[in-house]
């Protein structure tokens, strides 16, 4: 259900807007954004587990948050997020 290290550090260099950027808006969503899909393929084999789904709504909760923020913030940098992970249809 986690992401492995690997591809953690891997989302990290692929969205940081520096080097050792770990706290960025963009950053932050697309690891969420992985821990998330990576719960809806659990959820496709295990759908009575509840306290997972606790989590799951918990982390698209923080997701929302932060990209809400970034469009606040700047909405250029949202746009771009938004278009390289796919979030919006």
């Amino acid at each position: 259900m986690s992401i492995t290290a690997e591809r953690k550090a891997e989302l990290i260099k692929e969205n940081a807007q520096q080097e050792g950027d770990t706290g960025s808006p963009e950053v932050q969503v697309a690891i969420l954004t992985e821990r998330i899909t990576n719960l809806t393929e659990h959820f496709k084999g295990h759908h009575k587990d509840n306290h997972s789904r606790r989590g799951l709504l918990m982390m698209v909760n923080k997701r929302r948050s932060l990209l809400d923020y970034l469009k606040n913030k700047d909405a250029a940098r949202y746009s771009a997020l938004i278009a390289k992970l796919g979030l919006r249809k």
